[in-house]
């Protein structure tokens, strides 16, 4: 008798993941150009000044890319494990307790009731229900994946490190709570720094992860994701999750044995820009090839950003250049060069993919906005981030002659800014738009059911 098909629950939830996700996205970076343009036009926006503004853009970013990673673990792992999700329940639950804690965070930010550090300003007691949903999907993960059968792929070990050290790290990034942290500046602020530049590591994991599941279910071909190569770039991208934070703090008087392995592990990842060059000479002619398949594109792109911000990340890993650059627009490049150029069109890979969207006009346009106006935008935060280094560190003019150095760089960056949030405009309403009418007719059609055992759904539209 023929294995009875199991039915894939979760994934009707996990495209609200994505839905909420994509809006945090477009409001995070609404917010991001209303405190760039309060940079160049001074009260702007008096309603939310940019104490206010900047917590906002970053939180709402921050929460974008966890959502759409959840969202593309939760849709895919039924059939990578092979069973149905161990508990569709919680993931409900999860997602009730994510969009419900995100306007609590949001009208805290505009009330002007902070308490936080960095990434998560608000309140620490918000932070009670974000732990207690990540915990439900590390259960839901582990006993989902403890089912599967045969050696993981490189992609589920990735996922499973991101999954349990972003509970590690967000544990870490509160210990300023605790007295023995508070009441010793230099020890606070080293942990803060390990605890986010860790952070960071963690969402790369799941994100990274779920690129070699997109081009998986692209190409159909599962060798890659099993290669010695791509366990390799997990093992690199773990060690540098563990040890590859401490060149965030360089500038912190903490013991130089801590500088030296920082140092010493961020070179490793010329071991990974050279892996990247050479792979995408090679994918250069398969990228022509492949120009009309719309998750192919966002992959190629997140490859040439890895290529631009990896070797961005290098030259500020070197103590003489962090001198300069510490602190300045070159690390904000970095960030955004990280958050839009790799993570989000990797995301935007997925999402599409999911949402099986055309490549149509709408969405072309989007697709160049944004890394058209990406690229103008990193440039210009790194012509402003060497004007200001360079003059902090070898002269003694004040700050706001410095800055009025830097002011056309400034004003060319917002001026970008708000080109690439048309970008993202357009391609927030497609993937919604895609999730919410194709992706629920694709659910309904090959989401009931897949064979035991199988690793894809047993049947479905092409991609495109």
């Amino acid at each position: 008798m023929a294995a009875e098909p199991l039915r894939i629950a979760g994934r009707g939830t996990a495209s609200w993941f994505l839905i909420a996700g994509l809006l945090a996205l477009w409001t995070g970076a609404l917010f991001g150009v209303i405190g760039s343009w309060q940079h160049v036009v001074p009260g702007v926006v008096d309603a939310i000044p940019f104490v206010k503004s900047r917590p906002l853009h970053v939180s709402l970013v921050v929460a974008w890319i966890f959502l759409g990673a959840l969202g593309g673990v939760y849709h895919h792992l039924p059939a990578i494990a092979g069973v149905p999700l161990h508990a569709p329940r919680l993931v409900r639950v999860h997602l009730g307790i994510f969009i419900g804690t995100g306007p609590l965070v949001v009208a805290s930010y505009l009330m002007g009731r902070f308490g936080g550090r960095e990434y998560w300003e608000f309140p620490p007691v918000l932070g009670i229900p974000i732990a207690l949903g990540w915990s439900l999907f590390m259960y839901n993960f582990f006993r989902t994946v403890a089912k599967r059968k045969g050696p993981w792929p490189a992609y589920l070990w990735m996922w499973a490190t991101g999954v349990v050290f972003f509970l590690v790290t967000y544990a870490e990034a509160n210990l300023y709570l605790f007295p023995h942290f508070s009441s010793n500046m230099v020890r606070e602020l080293t942990v803060q720094w390990k605890a986010y530049g860790a952070l960071t590591g963690s969402w790369n994991m799941l994100v990274y992860g779920t690129s070699m599941v997109v081009m998986e279910r692209i190409t159909g071909d599962t060798a890659p994701a099993r290669s010695r190569t791509a366990f390799l770039l997990y093992a690199l991208g773990f060690t540098n999750l563990l040890f590859g934070w401490a060149h965030h703090i360089y500038p912190v008087p903490s013991a130089p044995w801590l500088r030296l392995v920082a140092y010493a592990i961020s070179m490793t990842e010329w071991i990974i820009l050279a892996r990247i060059i050479r792979q995408w000479r090679g994918t250069l002619g398969e990228g022509l090839r492949q120009r009309h398949s719309l998750a192919h594109r966002f992959l190629f792109a997140g490859e040439v950003w890895v290529f631009l911000n990896l070797g961005l990340a290098l030259l500020i890993s070197i103590p003489a250049v962090n001198l300069f650059t510490h602190g300045t627009h070159i690390t904000v490049a970095h960030a955004m060069g990280s958050t839009i150029g790799i993570n989000t069109t990797i995301l935007f890979a997925s999402v599409f993919l999911i949402a099986d969207a055309a490549y149509d006009r709408t969405v072309r346009l989007g697709f160049w906005l944004l890394n058209g106006a990406l690229v103008l935008f990193w440039l210009c935060l790194i012509a402003a981030g060497l004007v200001k280094g360079w003059l902090t560190v070898t002269t003694d003019l004040p700050f706001q002659a410095i800055m009025d150095r830097a002011r056309p760089f400034i004003a060319g960056f917002a001026v970008a800014g708000a080109g690439l949030f048309a970008g993202l405009s357009l391609l927030v309403w497609r993937a919604a738009q895609g999730l919410l009418v194709g992706g629920m007719q694709r659910i309904a059609r090959d989401a009931g059911t897949f064979a035991p055992g199988s690793t894809t759904p047993s049947s479905g539209p092409p991609h495109r």
